[in-house]
């Protein structure tokens, strides 16, 4: 996957997510010319707004992207992982940093809790965090790959509405996985466990709908008031 980020001077900056190694890898790519194929197949649209494509490609540097999932988070009650120590996760949901504050939150709350009892502090912490950050970790690798395989597909384009318009007639029961996320105080593991049982929901009424004005329709109304009933 490539994306491209705006500058303030109208330029762009271009990332490509892709391998180390492998037959289509970071490692496959050693030449300008293997280069210039490549993104002639794959990126054939941007190729020509990148006139320095090869110059810029060998001049920047290959960084890794990592998921940590590690536990304890403890040792000997004396030291306790926080933050990208213990949960870093793929940028592709823009949750990392919140994570972290979410850690200083949560451990604030229990030092006002339980004082100076550092042992069961950092016991509680741990069972509490670490399945939200596990679930945060998940939903990150999830989003890059509905980035890259599905934001073209017009069928999954057409959910994203048809969830806008449950989002707005059932406003207590629907909300979008993405706002559950990123706009509400909700836990990660508990937004996951929502926008599966969602998908699920989506996956049933979906076949029911080839156009956003299917919605109205008095059979599909039928099906979705039966989904909301089963959710309440």
């Amino acid at each position: 996957m490539m994306i491209a980020l705006p500058n303030l001077d109208g330029s762009f900056n271009c990332t490509l997510f892709f391998p180390y190694e492998g037959a289509k890898s970071f490692a496959a790519l050693q030449t300008p010319a293997q280069v210039r194929t490549f993104f002639a197949e794959h990126f054939a649209d941007a190729l020509p707004l990148m006139p320095d494509l090869e110059t810029e490609f060998f001049a920047n540097p290959t960084s890794s992207l990592v998921t940590v999932r590690c536990f304890p988070w403890s040792y000997n009650d004396d030291v306790l992982l926080l933050g990208d120590a213990s949960h870093a996760i793929v940028p592709f949901y823009g949750q990392g940093m919140n994570s972290g504050f979410e850690d200083c939150a949560v451990l604030a709350e229990l030092l006002e809790e339980h004082g100076a009892d550092w042992p069961h502090i950092m016991r509680r912490f741990e069972a509490m965090r670490k399945p939200n950050t596990d679930a945060m970790a998940d939903l990150a690798v999830y989003n890059f790959y509905e980035m890259r395989d599905r934001v073209a597909d017009p069928r999954f384009l057409l959910q994203k509405k048809i969830e806008g318009r449950l989002a707005a007639q059932f406003p207590a029961q629907w909300q979008p996985l993405y706002s559950q996320v990123t706009f509400s105080h909700l836990p990660y593991a508990e937004a996951l466990a929502n926008g599966q049982a969602q998908e699920q929901v989506m996956q049933r009424l979906m076949p029911h709908i080839q156009s956003e004005a299917d919605y109205e329709r008095p059979e599909v109304q039928a099906l979705v008031a039966a989904e909301m009933a089963l959710r309440s």
